[in-house]
């Protein structure tokens, strides 16, 4: 039979529009950028198992809902670019996803591949349906918590907010600052205090209850490494007042020192106690009030110094400039007398703290002294075993205030100092600790400073 020429051509374009739409079509699937670049998504969701058979060849029909698109169920679709259902490689061909991505489980949550959490001191990231987490030693471990606690060592542990989140090399960076004194500084004769023969002294005494109102209260010196400042302020405080009979009762500002004393010392960085001692008896400082203490983010707010002093006569020094806080209008400087070693005798230093007020002590702080809560504190072997990265030490500097004995759960009399640290009112016994006595516990007893205020009669009738 043959065609009329009209009906030929008819169809051939009906012919060739087919052609061109499948060409179309077949370019808009095969140019597609697929559906599994970022990996599986819903890997274990049922797809093709919903359908009946698997589609062999080519079927852009065969198709299942996925998500906010479609995937395919024919063999097609396993190609370079690929477009299946996330189970058509178990269920048509029965072999595992060339390119799934594994997801993470955390307390009956899913998580995808890349995903991260904070655990403590640690980043955990989600990988290969693994969380590989960083192996930092934390500044707040629960299992040396548990282990002092249940060692009975005559001390508590606690965890602490603020230290959360720290690592141990943070906590001995941010948290102490003080500088062994230089080998010079050490060797500097001791002031041997005059004991009478057989003399007696209290088995427990407290500067505040001597003293009251001129003990000042722990202050925290935040990430701010610079407890040789803090320290320093903290024992001039009390020095002054009590020497003043309580006439001049200042706060002293750790700002001020650690702003304005720059020679040799780094601030928020750490400086040294005999450094300090210079400054305040050279060049004074002024009140809390007056310069405050401000540190975020480890580093002071205000590092420049804004306090400066000239000679007044006669040794004493008056200030230059007004008080960096605009409420404060009492920009008065405080000085002391040269600073002096004790001897590191346990009665001449229970003897001078009782007769002339607190004085300062360096220590070596360890990784357990982070988490104490109350008690008589010593280093404890807790973290022997563990790795070196737990196990570290570093120098600080604390304000002795008093000392006292008390009977141990084994029936035996354990001596102790009492101690104002500078980490806040929220730690230890409200900034307090007590620290084995007589035994040169982490070196409390190796260098011991006292002072006097510069008072004169002048100062004596103004307050």
């Amino acid at each position: 039979m043959s065609l009329s020429p009209t009906l030929l051509l008819l169809l051939l374009s009906l012919l060739s529009q087919e052609l061109t739409a499948r060409g179309m079509s077949r370019s808009r699937r095969e140019l597609s950028p697929g559906l599994h670049r970022a990996g599986i998504r819903d890997p274990g969701g049922a797809y093709c198992s919903r359908l009946w058979t698997c589609c062999p060849g080519r079927s852009d029909t065969c198709t299942v809902p996925y998500i906010d698109t479609i995937c395919y169920c024919d063999l097609f679709c396993n190609r370079t670019v690929s477009d299946c259902c996330p189970d058509f490689w178990a269920v048509c061909l029965g072999i595992q996803p060339p390119f799934i991505r594994k997801d993470c489980e955390r307390h009956g949550q899913r998580y995808p591949a890349g995903a991260t959490y904070k655990d403590n001191c640690n980043l955990c990231t989600c990988s290969d349906g693994q969380w590989s987490c960083d192996q930092y030693a934390c500044l707040i471990n629960h299992e040396m918590i548990d282990g002092i606690n249940r060692g009975h060592y005559g001390w508590t542990a606690s965890n602490y907010s603020q230290f959360w989140g720290m690592t141990l090399e943070e906590g001995i960076r941010y948290r102490l600052g003080t500088m062994r004194p230089s080998a010079t500084v050490m060797n500097m004769n001791q002031l041997n205090v005059h004991m009478e023969r057989n003399e007696l002294l209290p088995r427990y005494f407290n500067a505040a209850d001597k003293w009251p109102g001129m003990i000042h209260e722990p202050m925290d010196q935040g990430n701010c490494a610079a407890s040789w400042a803090f320290s320093t302020a903290a024992v001039a405080s009390d020095r002054i007042s009590i020497h003043s009979m309580g006439h001049m009762s200042p706060v002293l500002s750790p700002q001020n020192l650690i702003s304005c004393d720059t020679r040799n010392q780094q601030g928020c960085d750490g400086g040294r106690i005999d450094g300090a001692w210079w400054y305040l008896r050279r060049r004074g400082v002024v009140t809390n009030n007056c310069y405050p203490f401000s540190s975020t983010d480890n580093q002071p707010l205000s590092p420049q110094c804004m306090m400066s002093t000239r000679s007044a006569g006669r040794g004493k020094r008056q200030a230059t400039m007004p008080c960096p806080n605009p409420y404060s209008h009492s920009n008065e400087v405080y000085q002391s007398t040269p600073a002096y070693r004790l001897s590191t005798n346990e009665k001449e230093i229970m003897k001078e703290l009782m007769e002339n007020g607190p004085v300062q002590a360096l220590m070596e702080v360890h990784e357990d002294f982070f988490v104490y809560r109350s008690g008589i504190y010593r280093h404890v072997p807790v973290m022997a075993g563990a790795p070196e990265n737990h196990r570290r030490h570093g120098t600080h500097s604390v304000r002795i205030t008093g000392w006292g004995e008390q009977l141990t759960a084994n029936g035996e009399m354990s001596k102790y100092w009492i101690a104002a640290n500078s980490w806040g009112r929220n730690w230890g016994e409200g900034g307090y600790f007590k620290i084995a006595r007589g035994e040169n516990e982490c070196d409390i007893e190796m260098f011991i400073v006292g002072t006097w205020g510069r008072v004169s009669m002048e100062d004596m009738y103004h307050k």
